[in-house]
């Protein structure tokens, strides 16, 4: 369905990628947030991945930098100031702390802040090298004034909004794959022409209530790869060609698979793989800058997980490594 808006152990085989030296990864411990135990949210993946990455020699550790946080002055650009001060002084409702999904502590809300500064970081070091990737982020649910969906802070929106205060770049294009809409995203840009929202997703997953993205698609259950293929190479590049966009950020989330406990398609990891070199081959071929965050990715097995995020930086090696 098409809306446009009208204005157990890890076991994983391993790579024989080069290394890259131009990549740049923004990374901190602190991504890894203590969870209740049997939480559903795969913690893990965040310590894991990194170490996947280097063991395997797709990327080398001089790859990985550590993000800053952002600072609250940064964040008004896109959230309000009473919703940063209830998370700053831990005085959410109940009901916002169960949308959000996680314990809200202290730890959590510094997490956000480092997350949020490692995609705007990334964001400056694409303008540099055509592409990097941040391992958390993703956080495209999360609203001007509240967050859901394990979501706290828009990383996305809020580099965008830094961006394009900076004048690094006059239009931004955000490819939101993960399997959820972009809602919390789309909502934050309805009404700035100069953020292009694009949201491919499952039509009946979380959230039920979407909001308008300047592009939804919303796929059917059991979409599997062939399917899923087709229909964004018809989109994505077209879609470039029209709205001319000078920087692009691509919200991965491996979320699409048949493996996913909160997904509903059908995708394999080769498919999912496809998926991305298929935006980084016209990333290339446009010449435009691409900011990369991982999103989702619930599947039952987390070396699942973790090979399905890794194919993705596997992906940007091939196209961006040395």
């Amino acid at each position: 369905m098409y809306k446009e808006k009208s204005k157990d152990s890890l076991v994983i085989s391993l790579s024989c990628a080069k290394f890259s030296s131009v990549i740049k990864i923004g990374y901190s411990p602190i991504y890894k947030y203590s969870l209740p135990e049997g939480h559903r949210f795969p913690m893990d993946k965040y310590t894991l991945l990194p170490e996947q990455l280097i063991y395997e020699q797709t990327v080398s550790k001089d790859a990985f930098f550590s993000p800053t946080a952002l600072t609250n002055e940064q964040i008004e650009r896109t959230h309000s100031k009473e919703y940063i001060r209830k998370l700053d002084n831990l005085t959410l409702s109940r009901k916002e702390i169960r949308d959000i999904g996680f314990p809200v502590m202290k730890e959590l809300i510094i997490r956000g802040k480092h997350i949020a500064g490692a995609s705007y970081q990334c964001a400056k070091y694409a303008l540099q090298y055509g592409c990097s990737l941040n391992v958390a982020g993703g956080t495209h649910h999360s609203f001007k004034d509240r967050g859901e969906g394990f979501c706290i802070f828009n990383d996305f929106a809020i580099a965008s909004n830094l961006l394009l205060e900076e004048k690094l770049v006059k239009k931004i294009l955000i490819v939101d794959l993960d399997v959820h809409q972009g809602n919390g995203t789309a909502k934050i840009f309805e009404d700035n022409p100069r953020v292009f929202t694009f949201s491919m997703h499952g039509e009946r997953n979380y959230p039920l209530r979407k909001e308008k993205s300047d592009l939804d698609i919303g796929l059917a259950d059991k979409t599997d790869d062939n399917a899923y293929l087709r229909i964004l190479k018809e989109t994505l590049e077209p879609l470039i060609s029209r709205e001319i966009p000078d920087f692009i950020f691509y919200l991965s989330g491996v979320d699409v698979l048949n493996s996913d406990k909160l997904g509903r398609l059908s995708m394999t990891k080769k498919g999912c793989k496809q998926r991305d070199e298929h935006v980084f081959e016209l990333c290339q071929k446009f010449q435009i800058p691409v900011a990369v965050s991982m999103g989702g990715g619930y599947s039952e097995k987390l070396a699942d997980i973790i090979d399905a995020h890794a194919n993705t930086y596997r992906a940007a090696v091939s196209a961006y490594g040395a």
